[in-house]
């Protein structure tokens, strides 16, 4: 039997929480050192597994299948696309940085009135989502997908409501209030979407009699299967559903800002740069292949959900106060072109949502950590407490200004050439929502470039006044997302030849081609 690289790849960090939660408390640099030596093993296997991906074989790779629950007809089976490599690899390069960012994080507070924060548990929590969203990506049985899906809110309310972010205004019980119900919004919402997904898995299974993708798939193309309309629409929504709150897609998205306003900084790059890709992965492979004519039939309305996320997103990070609800309202507006390029049918426009997946998760970790060393510094997520860093702290403000760019897209920055797919993808088949899409683009340079001017610009004001500027190891943190974030600006092809052939699946599945472009005869 040949050495099964996807478990391993997701084991390795199930296990490093296992070892990270056992060190004794007194030992908790012990802990952090563990645990970054088990999320960096685990990108050397990430990256084992890209070498060994051929993008123009088939279409699951390094796949394993083993029966597991035999009478309900479940089967622990794995494999990737490129579209699941991607991620995955995107998933095992963060975390690190993740784990250094978050370094000081969970350190015991000095006050009294301060709850105890323990170090282990912060670590072997991240390390515990790096596997099961992982494990996500792997995953070709349906049913193992819904377990992992649901499973990983289990650490992600922990971290949320257990390890809030230290710069609150209030007093410490007004922060543990926020943080709680941050917490309890984020599990609420998603365990909503978890059990409309359960209908629909228990749904798929009374129709298909198997949970495997690749049964499915093949009793589809030999026409053993046939699925009504209407059930195929109901299990369609059921699905969608669930992975719209975990986009999240407008109006499903209030909890992002709450969870990402009160968490650390580093969780919060978990939650919209790691945990929030499962939703928009989850469309592309499951909606999409096992629903083909319900995800033609619902793209309309989907789009004008994408349609109002863009602009809805853009528009309330421009009034934020709050450097971190900034960036989280701009993620919500991001996530409206992901979903905006899958739902335009177009291999331009998937393409392109597939790129911005990982894009915007590069991106996203970049600005929201250098805002969170701005924020440890200053003690304050409020914009109008800051004012004329740059001229004291030059490369937090240089880097912080990159990340920015970056999230409005600048080009010569990855995030451009994901953008401009996708609104290239949406116009050659829907030309109008093409058109509204393009407010985003310009929102974001007003959103950005406002937040930069009253943060870094300016006369230097008092609480910033000897702010120092990044240290070794936060610049260890920044500067090689931000070489990357330049490298597959300028050169983007080793990621779009992993993620083309899969898209071309993709389109094969719901039977869709890309619009031809109309050429008048010459007169």
């Amino acid at each position: 039997m040949s050495f099964p690289l996807l478990t391993a790849t997701a084991a390795l960090p199930a296990i490093g929480a296992i070892a990270t939660a056992a060190v004794p408390a007194a030992r908790r640099t012990t802990a952090k050192w563990l645990a970054l030596l088990f999320s960096l093993a685990t990108l050397v296997l990430a990256g084992v597994a890209l070498a060994r991906f051929e993008p123009g074989g088939a279409r699951y790779q390094l796949t394993e299948s083993h029966a597991w629950i035999k009478d309900f007809g479940v089967r622990y089976e794995l494999g990737v696309d490129g579209i699941g490599m991607a991620l995955m690899a995107l998933t095992a390069l963060l975390i690190p940085f993740v784990i250094l960012a978050g370094w000081h994080d969970a350190d015991p507070l000095e006050t009294k009135s301060s709850r105890w924060r323990p170090t282990q548990g912060f670590f072997a929590l991240i390390l515990m989502v790096e596997a099961m969203v992982i494990l996500s990506f792997e995953a070709t049985d349906v049913f193992l997908f819904y377990l992992l899906f649901e499973a990983m809110l289990i650490p992600m309310y922990f971290l949320i409501g257990g390890f809030g972010d230290r710069a609150h205004t209030g007093s410490d019980e007004n922060a543990a209030a926020q943080r709680s119900y941050a917490a309890v919004k984020f599990l609420l919402y998603n365990l909503a979407g978890g059990l409309i997904m359960l209908a629909a898995v228990i749904g798929l299974y009374v129709v298909a009699g198997t949970f495997s993708l690749s049964e499915i798939a093949e009793a589809r193309a030999n026409g053993s299967l046939s699925m009504a309309t209407s059930t195929e629409r109901w299990l369609f929504l059921g699905f969608f559903f669930a992975f719209a709150v975990k986009a999240p897609l407008w109006p499903l998205h209030t909890w992002l800002p709450n969870a990402m306003g009160e968490a650390t900084s580093p969780v919060a790059v978990l939650i919209t740069a790691v945990v929030d890709k499962v939703g928009t992965f989850a469309m592309l492979r499951f909606c999409l292949q096992l629903f083909p004519e319900a995800s033609k039939w619902a793209t309309p309305v989907i789009l004008v959900l994408a349609l109002i996320s863009i602009v809805y997103g853009a528009l309330l990070a421009v009034g934020q106060r709050d450097i971190k609800r900034l960036i989280a309202y701009a993620s919500i507006s991001h996530f409206g072109f992901i979903i905006l390029g899958i739902f335009a049918m177009t291999s331009q426009g998937q393409s392109g949502a597939t790129l911005y997946m990982v894009n915007h998760g590069i991106s996203t970790a970049a600005l929201m950590l250098v805002a969170g060393f701005l924020i440890t510094r200053r003690g304050s997520r409020l914009i109008a407490d800051y004012g004329g860093v740059q001229k004291v702290a030059p490369v937090l403000a240089g880097t912080f200004l990159i990340g920015g760019l970056a999230t409005l897209s600048l080009p010569g920055l990855a995030p451009f050439v994901s953008e401009f797919l996708v609104l290239v993808g949406t116009f050659s088949a829907y030309p109008a929502a093409g058109i509204v899409a393009t407010t985003g683009i310009v929102l974001a340079a007003l959103y950005v470039l406002v937040l930069y001017q009253r943060t870094m610009t300016g006369p230097v004001k008092a609480g910033v006044q000897g702010m120092a500027d990044l240290k070794a190891r936060e610049l260890v943190v920044v500067l090689p997302l931000i070489a990357l974030l330049i490298f597959l600006g300028v050169y983007p092809k080793p990621l779009t030849e992993i993620v083309n052939p899969a898209v071309q699946h993709t389109m094969s599945d719901v039977q869709k081609k890309d619009p031809q472009p109309e050429v008048e005869a010459a007169k």
